[in-house]
């Protein structure tokens, strides 16, 4: 008898936990370009620009309706001093990044042009508060100035600087990778320092601030077991953790060690595979951490944030090796593919990530050309954009039914395809990844409980596992409209290329 043809079964009126768009969110560290030439050309600059904020920058993440960015670290944020970067631009002092290239940092975009891009931006601010070399009392007056509204010392600084009204900032972070760049603290030294920080970040003014300590690296259940273990009486109630409401989590894809982590192009079809598995090992960190997380807190009143996540490969050659600049090519985006199904997958604890990072560093959505001034969006930014309808709305699970296929790597079994499917109104979107590098797929999706009167489909692949976006070719790597999706007796059918994302857009009656 022939195989059973392999089919997704989605059931449409059962709806699950809400994606919160905050999975979607960036981070912007003062790391090589990202920042300065990135976010920050200066008013004087010939790139147009609003107050010195790159113009076509915004107007890309825009598109990508951009819940959160992240700020300004990062290691960098354990030595950032927010006081440096207020006040006028000429008169702040300087300091050394020494985490990143060894270069000078003039402090030019400090707490009001941050907030400023957020503004443009229409995303949350995300602060990253410094605990490895700064003092309760300084994330104190922080947290005062950027949200307290009467005539109160830092409030009153705050006019001085010429910012009348107060800002909302949503999200504040305690530390970074505290176990190593942010203080090489213990994990029983850090959850002290956490409750004691947290504390002192308070909800001014109708600001409600949800407080997100650092957590861990990888595989370190320890140091989330002892952060769990720090708080109060998590299973009794049902009100707000305290003092401090996430933890976060740090994890990174690399198909080779610290010292050589594997090329961003020309790399072998078995690097493809490597990278994917990696890739792919997310959805275990999720589970364990989050059972570890369980254990203390049933009820999910702790969040998760993976604030770091994305691609980390050597430096493209000629650039400096402390500004992390690499190239992002269709390999990258479907990494990406596969860690937003894993976030949709755990949805229930996963709160907020944040990818790694947004400009010019890392696994990028944006790379700006220092020669051209061409602004270059990624394949990895594609599939954000191609994502949107996830933004809020409620899982659906996807049961995948046949003979999945499958490679193995490293020892371990790697799914050649992943989905996940959500829910909003009277939509449906269901986004499929086929990692196989050279076997198209079908699928069959089993559509379930309401009626499908509409679909669309979009498609992103290239030729080249190692096809990327550059200024001569922009769209190298961008989606299209896909034809490859027919009505099948139960549902649709699917013709996934090898190597390709493909999101189908259901109306449902």
């Amino acid at each position: 008898m022939p195989a059973a043809p392999l089919t997704a079964v989605i059931d449409l009126d059962l709806p699950g936990p809400t994606i919160s768009r905050h999975v979607y969110g960036h981070f912007a560290e003062h790391l090589g370009r990202c920042v300065y030439g990135g976010f920050w050309v200066g008013e004087d600059a010939d790139v147009p620009n609003v107050r010195g904020i790159r113009t076509d920058v915004v107007e890309a993440l825009r598109a990508l309706h951009i819940p959160n960015l992240r700020w300004p670290g990062g290691c960098f944020a354990d030595d950032y001093h927010w006081r440096d970067g207020i006040g006028p631009r000429d008169q702040r002092p300087r300091m050394v990044n020494s985490h990143w290239g060894d270069v000078v940092e003039d402090n030019s975009f400090g707490t009001h042009e941050f907030m400023d891009l957020c503004e443009l931006l229409g995303a949350d601010a995300y602060v990253s508060g410094n605990i490895g070399s700064g003092t309760v009392a300084e994330m104190s007056e922080w947290i005062e100035y950027l949200t307290r509204a009467d005539d109160s010392p830092m409030a009153a600084l705050r006019r001085e600087n010429g910012r009348d009204e107060p800002w909302k900032v949503p999200f504040w972070g305690l530390g970074n990778e505290a176990w190593g760049c942010g203080g090489n603290l213990r994990a029983e030294q850090f959850a002290s320092l956490a409750r004691q920080y947290a504390t002192y970040v308070r909800a001014h003014a109708g600001n409600d601030v949800y407080r997100i300590a650092a957590g861990a690296s990888d595989h370190d259940y320890h140091w989330t077991e002892t952060l769990m273990r720090s708080f109060d009486a998590l299973d009794a109630g049902d009100g707000r953790a305290a003092p401090f409401q996430a933890l976060s989590l740090h994890y990174y894809t690399m198909t080779g060690p610290w010292s050589d982590k594997g090329d961003a192009t020309g790399f072998s079809t078995d690097e493809w595979y490597l990278a994917l598995a990696r890739a792919a090992h997310m959805e275990e960190l999720l589970d364990r951490h989050g059972a570890v997380m369980d254990r203390y807190d049933p009820k999910k009143r702790v969040g998760l944030v993976v604030d770091e996540w994305g691609t980390w490969w050597n430096v493209e050659k000629g650039t400096n090796p402390g500004f992390l600049y690499q190239q992002n090519t269709l390999r990258d985006a479907l990494v990406a593919s596969r860690h937003l199904d894993a976030f949709h997958h755990h949805a229930d604890r996963v709160v907020m990530a944040n990818i790694a990072q947004t400009v010019n560093v890392l696994q990028a959505m944006l790379l700006t050309d220092p020669e051209s001034g061409a602004l270059v969006r990624t394949p990895s930014y594609h599939v954000f954009e191609m994502n949107v309808g996830h933004h809020d709305a409620a899982t659906l699970a996807v049961h995948l039914k046949g003979d999945v296929p499958s490679r193995e790597v490293e020892g371990t079994p790697l799914a050649l395809l992943s989905a996940s499917a959500s829910t909003t109104g009277g939509t449906a979107l269901v986004s499929l990844s086929n990692l196989d590098a050279d076997e198209a797929r079908t699928l069959v999706l089993d559509l379930r409980g309401r009626e499908v009167t509409g679909h669309s489909a979009r498609v992103l692949t290239a030729p080249a596992l190692d096809a990327h976006n550059t200024p001569d070719a922009p769209d190298a790597v961008a989606p299209t409209a896909f034809d490859g999706v027919r009505p099948h007796a139960l549902g649709l059918e699917v013709e996934l290329p090898a190597h390709s994302y493909v999101t189908v857009s259901l109306t449902l009656g």
